[in-house]
Parts: C-alpha cells; structure tokens; sequence
C-alpha cells in the first residue's frame, strides 16, 4: 500500500508542478504584453509632444504675418469683421429640420410621362438657360427654396448652444 500511496503522491506533485509552470508561463506572457503596450503608449506620448511642438512653431504669428505678406496677391485676405460673426442660434436648420419639397413631377406623371423624364428636363431646362429670367423661373418652380423653421427664443442671446449635428 506505500507504493501506491507514494505512486499518488508523485503524481500529485508532478501535476502540481505543471499547473505551477503554466501558471509562470502565462504571467510572463502577460508581463510582455503589458511591457509591449507601455512601449507603444510612451511612443503615442512621444508623438503628440512632438506634433504640439510642430504645431506650436506651424502657428507662430510672426511666422503666419509674413507668409500672409508674402502670398498676399493670390490669396487676398481680409480681416473677420465682427459684424460677420454669428450665434448658433443665427446658423441654418438642421438637415433633419429641412422640410420635405411639395413633389410637382407626380403631376407630370399622371399625365403620360415618368418621374425621371420630368426631372430630366427640369436640368436640361436649368442647364439650357441658367441666366435668363425664364431658365431662373423654371428652377424656382422645379424645386421650392426650404425656409428655416422658428427656433425657440433664449433668454441670453450670447449663450451658444452645443449638441451634435445630424446628418
């Protein structure tokens, strides 16, 4: 009866120490891993400072004034006055607050002809004729202008609102 109670202790130990293994093997694995990752954190730090330098000398107003002077004649750029300037509250709607346009080729196809044919040659009149006041009629009445719909009045009109826009 010793030999096998010893026949089981041996086996004890020898699964024992293969669980220890395992378990060794993986924290190291575990422990690259986590040294690998540092090492792409500190480069991704590494990168940003360096692109904030970049930014920081790409910016300098003495830098920014005599590229304006220099390219001055094919840019022409102006000052912002402040009367251009707006509120959100100023902005135009939201794509998702345009209104849906009243349809006038269903008209069109009720009579014989298809929706596409009528939009053809809506463009084709709007291509044919852009600057006469005839073509200029012809697209108004094709597709009506949306107007902004009212928003709601703010007690501040200096407070800006801030959300995400839809699209």
């Amino acid at each position: 009866m010793l030999k096998t109670f010893d026949l089981v202790l041996i086996g004890v130990m020898t699964a024992t120490a293969a669980v220890t293994y395992t378990i060794k093997h993986r924290a190291e694995l575990k422990l690259e891993e986590v040294h690998r990752l540092e090492a792409e954190i500190k480069l991704e730090k590494d990168t940003i400072d360096l692109l904030k330098a970049d930014w920081a000398l790409q910016s300098q107003p003495n830098r920014l004034e005599r590229l304006v002077k220099s390219y001055n004649d094919e840019l022409k750029l102006q000052p912002t006055e402040s009367t251009a300037l707006v509120h959100a509250k100023e902005l135009p709607m939201l794509k998702s607050e345009v209104p849906v346009p009243d349809v006038t080729e269903a008209k069109a196809s009720a009579k014989g002809t298809t929706v596409a044919s009528a939009k053809s040659a809506t463009v084709a009149s709007a291509k044919s004729a852009p600057d006469t006041a005839k073509g200029a009629q012809a697209n108004a009445k094709a597709q009506p202008i949306p107007m902004p719909a009212p928003r709601g009045e703010a007690e501040d009109a200096d407070q800006i609102e801030t959300g995400s826009v839809e699209e």
